[in-house]
């Protein structure tokens, strides 16, 4: 059976990390990593109490390539803080990767909430996910040695995630699973949705211009 690696990484956190890695040890995985990333609060203390703990620099992309050099699984799943995983999560993901040639996926990303904003969000990225468009929040998982081989994620403030699935996409099959990762929906409540729509559109618009992902950080509006 293939084990599974999961890797958070996490910066102030602590109302979110604990309920989080509580239902990852019900899961069961190989190891549970948690890569900190400087946080002024409990989220590290919380972490160190259920999981292997890390600190990095602040940096998503440099805590998930840290996470997975300290990961011995054979399979590495991502997963951001805020995300919550039913209890099929792991046996789906080793079924996904059982077929031949498959060298990565990611979730049916889905959104707390039962309006109408919710429901909206959760179709669109349901639709880029089959183009090959999906994100970190989706929960990418992928081969160890297929990561390896890529070179991990680009130490980039915005967008890794992104260019990463991007390059497994043409790296070979992926397992775009029908099983549901659930997701805050904090950005938008905090930000409002025609706020967080925009900074969609221009960034992604942005990046295919080709526009430095340091650039693109600035418009990207935090949650925390």
């Amino acid at each position: 059976m293939l084990t599974v690696s999961v890797i958070v990484p996490a910066l102030n956190e602590e109302a979110r990390i604990g309920p989080l890695l509580a239902g990852l040890q019900a899961l069961a995985p190989h190891e549970i990593i948690v890569v900190d990333g400087g946080s002024a609060d409990r989220t590290a203390s919380i972490a160190a109490a259920h999981a292997t703990l890390i600190r990095t620099p602040a940096g998503r992309a440099v805590q998930m390539n840290a996470g997975a050099g300290a990961a011995s699984g054979d399979v590495l799943l991502f997963l951001h803080a805020d995300a919550r995983l039913e209890q099929t999560a792991l046996d789906a993901v080793r079924h996904g990767m059982a077929t031949p040639g498959t060298v990565g996926g990611a979730f049916d990303l889905r959104f707390e909430g039962e309006d109408l904003t919710a429901e909206i969000f959760t179709k669109i990225n349901r639709t880029r996910r089959n183009l090959g468009i999906f994100y970190g929040d989706s929960g990418i998982f992928c081969r160890r040695e297929v990561f390896a081989e890529l070179g991990g994620y680009r130490e980039w403030p915005i967008m890794e995630d992104y260019e990463f699935a991007r390059r497994l996409w043409k790296r070979g099959r992926l397992a775009l699973l029908d099983e549901p990762i659930w997701v805050s929906d904090r950005r938008w409540r905090n930000s409002g949705l025609i706020r967080t729509m925009w900074s969609w559109f221009l960034i992604q618009s942005l990046y295919y211009a080709k526009v430095p992902p340091r650039r693109l950080a600035r418009l990207y509006p935090h949650i925390r």
